[in-house]
């Protein structure tokens, strides 16, 4: 049996992306743009809704 799959749009480079269910916080990573994701919600017709979150690195002072 295999798991339905629910589609969103990438909303930096519109790539049409389809993701086995989420809920709204989770993160995912855009295979186009490589761009961290977060589900902002989750639409009545089960499309994600989606927001780039921004991704703090490390300094480690070198």
């Amino acid at each position: 049996m295999s798991t339905p799959l629910i589609s969103a749009v990438c909303p930096e480079c519109e790539t049409d992306l389809s993701t086995p269910p989420m809920v709204q916080g989770e993160t995912l990573v855009c295979p186009e743009c490589m761009l961290t994701l977060r589900v902002e919600n989750v639409e009545d017709d089960g499309t994600l809704s989606l927001a780039m979150i921004e991704v703090t690195l490390r300094d480690w002072g070198q």
